[in-house]
């Protein structure tokens, strides 16, 4: 029978996304594992590939096609043996197989997408839905396919079933069961958030004005619900500092010059990540994130840096970033930034983290207070380094570099004591560089 490919989940805040290219046509053989279309999500752009083998029979969505709901039937795969024919047999019986996956769109945002896209089974005594590599297989190793639950399309039992069935055949038979009550609680109805007016209503504000219509893409729709959730409902506050730069800027540019023969060149903001990474260890009750019910403390200091590119932002997250030399993390954020840019990061590399960084310094912004990127306890922003009149310890005046920085802290996670102390460590790491080597 052929098979719908669904338009799938393939992160987790993902709820539509945009078919921006096809690289198979129809009437092209594909193996599980190829990549079959590029997919731009709410933030990235990204390859998807094929779960079964067959042939492309036909594509239902066009390259470039905005705004595809998770689940939405893309194109239709053939199986051997099977023809165009048989796609008209099978098209009466696809508006009652899509009501299951219609349920499962709602939990994608709490689950993977592997999750969002598997149904419980449907073996009642009719056929079984499965892949020819799985067929093989589980003839081979003298497995029931009725007794599997498939993770792929619709339910359809997939090569990754049948070899997780072989190595726990009897654990394979109650997932029905499992996925069946996971699946009935209602899920928790957020309350409604202010917006403010009505899109209509504005528009009409600006009837007799010229205008521009700009669409929100995903990343644009994406940013407005996440930072107008974490306005409303982390209690943000705000400490500040003043950080005196020049023994920062004096140790930068003896190492640089030390690096230049490895073509390895640090900046302030390389610093500044190693200095919050190190100040996570130093004060780790701040190492936390907020969720829901309880708060976690990580033990790995994985530090989030905003990056803007064209028509909105990303947060790559530098894992283990206390544990990784200055040049391992000025060459780890050079490449993710360049791939941001290019929003080519995996999920994996812009979510998670404790702690975030915005560096608006380098564009002439003394000091600004930035939004927390839930969930986590803190954001630091950072503005440009400024020479300034000072009195030393001596009582001597003198001029030194300062830099200003804004703590927002949530204090659900970080009492403001506890986010004291915290800055106080970022301030002595950055004032005295050498500690952060030691």
């Amino acid at each position: 029978m052929p098979i719908e490919i669904l338009m799938p989940a393939l992160s987790p805040t993902m709820e539509e996304g945009t078919l921006a290219k096809w690289l198979v046509k129809e009437g092209d053989s594909v193996q599980s594992g190829d990549v079959i279309a590029e997919i731009e999500t709410d933030k990235a752009t990204m390859e998807f590939e094929a779960v079964d083998e067959g042939v492309i029979g036909k594509i239902l969505v066009a390259d470039g096609s905005a705004e595809i709901a998770v689940n939405t039937p893309i194109a239709v795969l053939l199986e051997e043996g099977e023809t165009a024919a048989d796609m008209s047999t099978a098209a009466p019986q696809a508006p009652a197989e899509a009501s299951p996956p219609a349920a499962a769109v709602e939990a994608a945002p709490v689950g993977s997408s592997d999750q969002a896209a598997a149904p419980a089974p449907q073996h009642t005594g009719e056929r079984v839905f499965a892949s020819p590599l799985a067929r093989r297989i589980a003839a081979q190793k003298g497995l029931n396919l009725t007794q599997i639950t498939g993770s792929g399309p619709r339910g359809r039992i997939v090569k990754a079933d049948v070899e997780a069935a072989t190595a726990s055949p009897v654990a394979a038979a109650p997932a029905p069961q499992a996925a069946t009550a996971s699946a009935s609680p209602a899920p928790a109805t957020k309350p409604a958030l202010s917006s403010g007016p009505s899109s209509d209503a504005v528009s009409r504000m600006y009837e007799t004005r010229e205008v521009t219509e700009i669409p929100l893409d995903g990343m644009r729709k994406t940013i407005a619900a996440r930072l107008t959730e974490a306005k409303q409902s982390i209690p943000h506050f705000y400490l500040r500092r003043d950080i005196k730069l020049d023994a920062l800027l004096a140790f930068r540019s003896q190492l640089n010059k030390q690096l230049a023969a490895r073509n390895i060149k640090l900046s302030v903001n390389d610093f500044i990540i190693k200095a919050c990474a190190n100040a996570l260890q130093q004060v780790p009750a701040a190492n936390a994130v907020w969720a829901g019910d309880k708060i976690l403390q990580l033990t790995p200091s994985d530090v989030a840096v905003a990056v803007a590119i064209e028509g909105g932002l990303f947060t790559p997250v530098l894992q283990d970033a206390d544990q990784k030399s200055l040049s391992a993390l000025s060459a780890e954020m050079k490449d993710l930034a360049a791939r941001a840019r290019d929003r080519k990061l995996a999920p994996h590399e812009y979510q998670g983290g404790s702690f975030a960084i915005s560096n608006l310094g380098m564009m002439g912004i003394e000091n600004f207070d930035a939004v927390i990127n839930p969930p986590h306890g803190a954001i630091l922003a950072v503005g440009a380094g400024v020479k300034k009149p000072v009195v030393n310890e001596d009582g001597a005046l003198a001029v030194a570099t300062v830099m200003s920085v804004t703590l927002s802290v949530d204090h659900r996670v970080i009492d403001g004591a506890l986010g004291a102390e915290l800055l106080q460590a970022i301030v002595d790491n950055l004032e005295n560089p050498m500690m952060m080597l030691a």
